[in-house]
C-alpha cells in the first residue's frame, strides 16, 4: 500500500513538476517577450538618440549614396556629349576628314514661281548648226629666205573664223563670212559639222562692208557630208527691236562651234573697222575671236546678222568693257552677198579722185585750222579736178554731214554711183583767214 501511495505521490509529483515546468516555460516566454520588448525599445531609443558611432555611419552612408549619384550623372552626361561633340567637329571643322558626301536628289518641282525662266535654245541650235562652218586661214608672213627660223622655208600665221552656208550651185557650195577673216590668206580650210575639212577659195569680197564669199567644189565634198550640212535661212534684220532675244554661233577662239545668247542692245550703232564705218547691231551675247563671220540668229533660227566685231578692255583706254558685240545687219548686205555669189563685179562706190589727211590729226589743231579732210593731191581728170577743187582745200561737210574722219566721206561715196552728184562744203585760205564755199561735184 505504501508502495502504491509512493507511486501515486511520485506521479503527482511528476505531474506537478511537469505543470511547474510548463509554467516556468510560460514565464520564460513572457520574460523573453519582455526582454525583446525592452531590446526593441532600446533600439528605438538608440535610433531616436543615436550614438556618435551611428551618426558617423549614417553620414558615411549618405556620402556614399551622393558619390554614386554624381558618378552616374557624369557617365550619362559623357555618353550624351561625346556623340554631339563628334558631330559638331565633323561638320564645322574643315580640317577634319569627313565621310564621303553623296549628292541629294529631289523630284522636279513643276510649280516654278513667276519670273523664273531658263532659256532653252537647243532646238534652234540643233536645226541651224549644220549650216555653220569653221574657217582656218593661213597667211604667208615671210618667204623664208630671211626668215627668223629656217633658211629657205616659208613661214605662215594661222587665223580662225566662222562662216554661214548660204547657197549651192551645180558645181560649188557657197559660204559667206567677213572680209577680214579671209583677207590676205594664201590657204583656206573649211570644217563642217561632222569635222570633215575641205579646202576653199575666195569668190569675192567687199572690204568696205567687211563681207566675203568663199566657195568649195562639190566634187571635193563627200556624200555623207553633203547629206549632213544645210543651207541657212535668211531673215529680215529690219524687223529687229531692241530687247529681242538673239543667238550667236561661231568658232570662238578656234576651239570649234559654240553658242552664246543675249539680246539686241542697240540698233544702227556706227562702228569703224579699218577706216570704214558701218551701222551695226549691238548685242550683249559674247563675241570672241573666231566668232567673226558666224551667224546671229533670231528666235526662229533665221540669220539676221553676221557677227563681225567686239569691243574689249585695253591698257590704253583703261575702261572695263563687257557685253558689247556687233553684227552686220543681214538686210544691209543681202544684195551685196547675192552679187558676190553670182560672181558679179561689186562696186565700192564712187570716188572723188583726191588724197590727203584729216586736219585734226597733226599740226592743224595748233594753227586753228578747220576740222576736215585736207586735200594734198588731186588725180588729173577726176571728179574733184573737174569740179575745180584745189590742193589745200579742206572738206568740212559732204551732203550736209560733218567730216570728222575719212570714213565720213567714204560712207557717203559708197552709196553713190557714177553720174551722181554730191555737195561739198569747202574751207579755203582767203588772206589771213579761212573762208567757206559749197561746191557741187558730179561723180
Amino acid at each position: 500500500m505504501k508502495d502504491v501511495e509512493n507511486k501515486d505521490e511520485k506521479k503527482k509529483i511528476g505531474k506537478k513538476d511537469y505543470i511547474k515546468t510548463s509554467d516556468e516555460v510560460n514565464e520564460q516566454e513572457e520574460k523573453s517577450k519582455n526582454d525583446n520588448i525592452e531590446i526593441s525599445d532600446e533600439e528605438n531609443k538608440q535610433e531616436e538618440n543615436p550614438s556618435i558611432e551611428s551618426k558617423y555611419d549614417l553620414k558615411k552612408s549618405k556620402k556614399r549614396k551622393t558619390l554614386i549619384i554624381i558618378i552616374i550623372s557624369l557617365i550619362v552626361v559623357i555618353c550624351i556629349s561625346i556623340p554631339i561633340t563628334l558631330y559638331i567637329i565633323n561638320n564645322d571643322n574643315p580640317f577634319v576628314n569627313k565621310s564621303k558626301i553623296e549628292l541629294q536628289y529631289t523630284e522636279t518641282n513643276d510649280n516654278v514661281p513667276d519670273g523664273v525662266y531658263i532659256t532653252d535654245v537647243s532646238e534652234v541650235v540643233e536645226n541651224v548648226m549644220p549650216a555653220i562652218v569653221s574657217i582656218t586661214s593661213k597667211t604667208l608672213i615671210t618667204n623664208g629666205w630671211f626668215g627668223p627660223n629656217y633658211f629657205g622655208q616659208n613661214q605662215y600665221t594661222e587665223g580662225a573664223g566662222s562662216g554661214i552656208i548660204v547657197g549651192k550651185s551645180d558645181t560649188e557650195l557657197l559660204i559667206v563670212t567677213n572680209n577680214h577673216v579671209v583677207e590676205g590668206a594664201s590657204e583656206l580650210t573649211v570644217q563642217f559639222i561632222n569635222d570633215v575639212s575641205v579646202d576653199a577659195i575666195v569668190k569675192g569680197t567687199s572690204e568696205r562692208k567687211d563681207i566675203a564669199v568663199i566657195s568649195i567644189k562639190l566634187t571635193d565634198i563627200d556624200t555623207d557630208t553633203l547629206n549632213t550640212i544645210k543651207i541657212a535661212t535668211i531673215g529680215n534684220s529690219d524687223e529687229l527691236k531692241v530687247g529681242n532675244g538673239v543667238i550667236a554661233i561661231g568658232n570662238a577662239l578656234g576651239y570649234g562651234q559654240s553658242v552664246t545668247t543675249g539680246v539686241v542692245s542697240a540698233l544702227d550703232r556706227e562702228v569703224t573697222i579699218d577706216d570704214y564705218t558701218n551701222k551695226m547691231i549691238q548685242i550683249d551675247a559674247a563675241i570672241n575671236g573666231g566668232n567673226s563671220g558666224g551667224a546671229l540668229l533670231n528666235s526662229k533660227g533665221e540669220v539676221v546678222g553676221i557677227n563681225s566685231a567686239k569691243y574689249s578692255s585695253n591698257s590704253s583706254s583703261g575702261a572695263s568693257i563687257e557685253g558689247m558685240g556687233f553684227a552686220i545687219p543681214i538686210s544691209d548686205v543681202n544684195e551685196l552677198i547675192t552679187q558676190l555669189i553670182n560672181g558679179e563685179e561689186v562696186s565700192n562706190g564712187a570716188t572723188l579722185g583726191i588724197e590727203g589727211y584729216m586736219t585734226n590729226q597733226g599740226y592743224g589743231i595748233s594753227y586753228n585750222v578747220p576740222t576736215g579732210f585736207y586735200i594734198a593731191g588731186i588725180t588729173s581728170g577726176s571728179a574733184a579736178d573737174k569740179a575745180g577743187l584745189e590742193i589745200g582745200n579742206i572738206i568740212t561737210e559732204i551732203d550736209g554731214e560733218k567730216v570728222e574722219s575719212v570714213s565720213d566721206i567714204q560712207n557717203v561715196l559708197y552709196d553713190k554711183k557714177s553720174g551722181d552728184e554730191v555737195t561739198l562744203k569747202i574751207s579755203y585760205v582767203s588772206g589771213r583767214e579761212y573762208a567757206e564755199k559749197e561746191v557741187k561735184v558730179t561723180l
